[in-house]
């Protein structure tokens, strides 16, 4: 067992690919007294090289079996590349129940392999698998050349010869087990979307995962993520700026935990009309579902997370919403299209809604990467508003062809109304005051004043800002 106390958590921390526990060690040194950093070695790399097991699934085992040894009460996930992807898996264990986990405080990925799929061009992938069974004067020259290539800026001697070491020991068939096979391994469905608060670290200088890889394919699955850009750094992030990494460590500790997102607040007035006699209660209660707030954490059913990350940023640029609370169009969209419920057509060029929605995020994000060699998700405002507006024009194509886009954007827009306007707080910042027109008695209330500009006395007149409380 660690020596832990609940002022003391434990870091444990999974290196990259090639690397060893000791990659963390700066990081220790940074958070020495204040918490306790365990680096471990994963199967087939440093001291663990002849330990078999590569794929995530047996990794993620590996480092749960040593979890459950040390029984912490408080610990954190600190994960670099091949070691933030076994992380994502060890976490949706932990927040799973699964015995022995209990107490996951936090997660950092570091220039992380996302749960999907890792991006690599394939001939890189081919040479790397290539060097690691040469000769010996191969391996020495591949591996620093590696170790170089995956830097920012020059190592202290004593640092890159600790990880070209760490390089030249692994065991060749572990390294070409995660090139060939863990890393392309997809377990989005898997991690789905986690609770666990999260920092993203990203180098500058990481070619293949750096901050918009991080933003497109890991971010979707942290529900309480966030990503901040290290300038000058590369891809090795604990041996090159530990101290950015034992910083985002003590911030994660820090922070209080994370309650479900603020909801919108119905003004009084309207509140008040909704828990009148005058709405019935099978109307009240599907509004004031509707008025629940919506979970940070959704899972989605009909996309995966990173197309309802898509889909978050297209619905944000269709209805900017301002002001305090959020609601979630994407979730409830997405929550839509896999309840199969719908208004009972769709376009006859359109596959059914929830495969069209998918193809078209699809081509959306790939029209993003053709234009500005970036992901949908990391395009500022203008740059995604000039993209739908090219879309809307019939003017984008994919996966679905020009005139199919076209005919989703207008399935799009209509669902963000239709979802947006079904919301109790839409109904009252339109003064509207349908809702009162019904009950649960016979004769019906109904309207009296229907005259041009005429207004019932009990119809909500108040502008929305003036409201302070729910109708829950």
């Amino acid at each position: 067992m660690i020596d832990d106390t609940p002022d003391r958590p434990v870091l444990f921390g999974l290196h990259y690919l090639g690397g060893s526990a000791r990659a963390f060690e700066g990081v220790a040194e940074r958070l020495a007294g204040r918490v306790t950093c365990v680096g471990l070695d994963l199967p087939g790399f440093g001291g663990a090289a002849a330990a078999a097991g590569q794929d995530v699934a047996a990794m993620a085992a590996d480092v749960a079996a040593r979890i459950r040894a040390a029984a912490p009460r408080r610990w954190l996930l600190a994960g670099n590349s091949m070691g933030a992807k076994v992380a994502l898996a060890l976490a949706r264990e932990a927040e799973d129940g699964a015995p022995g986990l209990e107490g996951l405080a936090g997660l950092v990925i570091l220039a992380g392999s996302p749960p999907s799929p890792e991006p690599m061009a394939d001939d890189r992938r081919a040479a790397m698998i290539a060097w690691i069974g040469a000769d010996a004067a191969t391996r020495a020259r591949e591996a620093e050349a590696f170790v170089d290539a995956n830097v920012g800026a020059p190592l202290e001697p004593a640092l890159k010869a600790g990880a070209v070491a760490d390089v030249l020991r692994c065991r060749p068939e572990a390294w070409t087990a995660w090139l060939a096979r863990g890393s392309r391994e997809d377990w989005s469905a898997r991690v789905g979307i986690l609770r666990t608060p999260a920092i993203v670290l990203a180098g500058s200088e990481d070619a293949d995962l750096g901050a918009p890889a991080q933003a497109a394919l890991t971010l979707p699955h942290l529900a309480h993520g966030r990503l901040a850009t290290l300038e000058g750094v590369g891809h090795l992030i604990p041996i090159e700026h530990p101290a950015a990494v034992a910083e985002a460590v003590l911030t994660l500790l820090a922070e209080p935990a994370h309650d479900i997102a603020p909801a919108p607040v119905i003004p009084v007035a309207y509140a008040a009309l909704i828990r009148s006699e005058r709405v019935n209660a099978r109307l009240r209660a599907a509004l004031l579902a509707r008025a629940e707030p919506d979970d940070p954490a959704y899972r989605p059913r009909a996309l995966d997370p990173v197309g309802l990350a898509i889909l978050r940023a297209a619905c944000a640029r269709v209805l900017p919403q301002e002001g305090a609370g959020h609601i979630d169009l994407a979730a409830r969209i997405d929550a839509r299209l896999a309840s199969g419920a719908g208004d009972g057509w769709r376009f006859v060029r359109l596959p059914p809604d929830a495969e069209a929605y998918r193809l078209a995020l699809r081509t959306l994000d790939a029209a993003a990467r053709a234009s500005h060699a970036k992901p949908f998700v990391t395009l500022d405002g203008a740059a995604q508003d000039a993209l739908l507006r090219s879309l809307e024009a019939g003017e984008v194509a994919g996966a679905l062809d020009a005139e199919q886009m076209v005919l989703w954007f207008e399935d799009l827009r209509a669902d963000v109304a239709r979802t947006y306007l079904a919301h109790p707080v839409a109904l009252a910042r339109m003064n509207f005051g349908g809702i009162g027109a019904g009950g649960d008695t016979f004769p019906l209330p109904g309207f009296h004043a229907v005259g041009i500009g005429e207004r019932e006395d009990w119809e909500p007149s108040a502008a929305p800002e003036t409201g302070l409380e729910t109708a829950r």
